[in-house]
């Protein structure tokens, strides 16, 4: 790691400040002497920041009209692209197999991935769901309205009643009938009364909160996870662009080491070729034939590796893109700078802490918290509800053995019921306290997090400008390599050289190319990160161009000092020095 980045991260981890004189970082709280009649000297700490809740408010809310939506459908050449179901498995090898390879930009990597990706898919309905709690939690300040039947609705109760007793028997005058000693003669007598019942009940109640100190806090908490939630998709949103982009320059760097290893396997074949011809003419020997068979072999190797790594980045760009199973995509643009960062260091750093989500999502972590801590001393505060039942029911069945009795019953009340829990072994208050303590690890959490943004916002900074004078060393090492290749063939077939000399060159030629490839694509990927870190767009694009095949004039007299920092549009075709 560079000493700058070393620096840095070590400021980052100790939470130091980066503009304060070394007394100051040691002593923040002493003050600048000065002359004796002059101004009292200002305190750092009187020069405060301002906080977050200050300026992002204590529940920040997601903007619509600064967040780009994401797309939704395809356009019209992407049409064959869309994502397979979600649960679609193949199972025979012809529906993995690849039949189209399918050239796209970077403009169209990135609607794709909008559009496909599966994460950010998931992500999505994380917001729905969120959504459906915090509607699940507004519902508290309705009324709950139950309507119960479960009892009769309707009944029917079959069965029957045989009662047996003893009856006295009259004589036809209406006597009773008398034994020997005058007692009253009886008999048994059975009496059956049929026990069929319909039954009918219903009843009919409302309850309402009129005093809950638990719902404010549980609403405000549930919003608040809602609108944490759209932060988090927003932040996966701008990964995921991230992320296409990355994969995108990737590609196109596999595709110029290919393109490398190509033009190498044919420039070894060339100096074979050459090598063989001077051995059978007598004017070679066989250690150069050697020689350029190895260099070939070398090139192979090199062209066998760039097409390995070619695939593997096409099928990586093909998974975060979610394509049909048979597509695989390549590379429609070649690899170039994509344009020049204007914002300064300073600018750019500010831009970060005004754009990143994911303060925004901490400072309502602060809130989420709190919430819940008002949440938990509810259980200690007196609950008040109103009340009203209105039931009714209905029965009709033989209740006798000579008649059958309908009967009807309504009932209407209405009252209102307190609870208060007086003792709860200091459980309400633990909790309450637990939540407090939390919220107060995310105020830590946020600095942690402000000085990682600012850290990753430098490194990307001095990485841009570290890969810009990169492409221009590199953009000079590709030309002059080409030269020296040039001459050493022509002093090679003039008969002044060995093929050692034209090997060495071409392996450092293939070397300039590689390291200048690698700096264009390093370069980009920089620049998009930094889009991405800051939320700014001001890039001044400039036009592909190539490196001229001819030699700068006077490039072998040039001291080895430090160099003016040329733009990376103007680094890429220096021209002549």
């Amino acid at each position: 790691m560079p000493l700058s980045a070393t620096r840095l991260a070590l400021v980052s981890v100790l939470g130091l400040p980066l503009l304060l004189p070394p007394v100051l970082a040691q002593q923040p709280d002493a003050a600048v002497a000065a002359p004796e009649g002059s101004q009292a000297p200002v305190s750092p700490r009187s020069q405060a920041l301002p906080l977050a809740p200050d300026v992002k408010g204590e529940r920040p809310r997601v903007n619509p009209k600064l967040v780009p939506a994401a797309a939704t459908e395809l356009p019209q050449p992407l049409d064959g692209l869309a994502a397979p179901a979600p649960l679609a498995l193949p199972v025979r090898p012809e529906q993995v197999t690849i039949q189209q390879l399918r050239p796209l930009t970077l403009a169209q990597v990135e609607t794709l991935a909008e559009v496909n990706n599966p994460n950010l898919k998931a992500i999505a309905s994380q917001v729905d769901q969120a959504q459906s709690n915090l509607r699940a939690q507004i519902a508290q300040w309705y009324p709950n309205i139950d309507l119960d039947a479960g009892s009769a609705f309707p009944r029917f109760s079959a069965g029957a009643n045989r009662t047996t007793r003893r009856a006295p028997q009259f004589n036809e005058d209406g006597t009773p009938v008398r034994d020997a000693d005058g007692n009253i003669v009886t008999r048994r007598r059975s009496d059956t009364v049929n026990g069929d019942r319909w039954d009918a009940g219903v009843a009919l109640s409302a309850r309402w909160g009129l005093i809950d100190p638990r719902r404010n806090p549980t609403i405000a908490a549930a919003r608040d996870q809602f609108e944490r939630a759209k932060y988090q998709y927003v932040i996966a949103l701008r990964d995921l662009r991230l992320q296409a982009a990355q994969a995108y320059f990737d590609l196109q760097q596999a595709d110029d080491q290919v393109r490398i290893g190509q033009e190498s396997v044919r420039a070894s074949l060339v100096s074979l070729r050459d090598s063989r011809a001077r051995f059978q003419a007598g004017v070679a020997t066989k250690l150069e034939v050697l020689e350029a068979e190895t260099q070939l072999a070398r090139d192979q190797q090199l062209l066998t590796s760039a097409l390995a790594a070619q695939s593997v980045t096409r099928r990586a760009l093909a998974s975060l893109l979610d394509l049909p199973q048979t597509v695989t995509p390549t590379a429609q643009d070649p690899s170039r700078v994509l344009g020049v960062w204007q914002p300064s260091l300073q600018e750019s750093i500010v831009a970060a802490f005004a754009f990143r989500e994911e303060l925004d999502q901490i400072v309502l972590d602060i809130s989420i918290a709190n919430s819940q801590a008002n949440a938990a001393l509810a259980d200690v505060q007196p609950f008040l509800n109103i009340f009203t039942t209105l039931a009714a029911s209905w029965a009709d069945g033989d209740t006798t053995s000579d008649e059958i009795i309908s009967r009807g019953n309504f009932d209407f009340s209405i009252g209102m019921g307190a609870s208060w829990r007086l003792f709860d072994g200091g459980a309400a208050q633990a909790q309450a306290r637990r939540n407090r303590q939390l919220a107060e690890e995310n105020t830590f959490r946020f600095s942690q997090r402000r000085d990682a943004i600012r850290f990753d916002v430098e490194e990307s900074f001095y990485e841009l400008e570290k890969n810009n004078r990169n492409i221009t060393t590199t953009a000079r090492e590709v030309i002059s390599a080409r030269e020296s290749l040039r001459l050493a063939r022509l002093r090679f077939q003039a008969g002044v050289t060995t093929q050692r000399e034209v090997v060495d060159n071409q392996r450092d030629l293939t070397q300039a190319e590689v390291r200048f490839s690698n700096a264009i694509t390093d370069y980009n990927k920089r620049l998009a990160e930094l889009r991405r870190r800051t939320g700014l767009d001001e890039i001044i694009a400039c036009p592909a161009r190539t490196l001229p095949a001819v030699k700068p004039v006077g490039v072998s007299d040039i001291p080895v000092e430090p160099a003016r920092l040329l733009p990376a549009c103007e680094a890429a075709n220096p021209g002549p020095v």
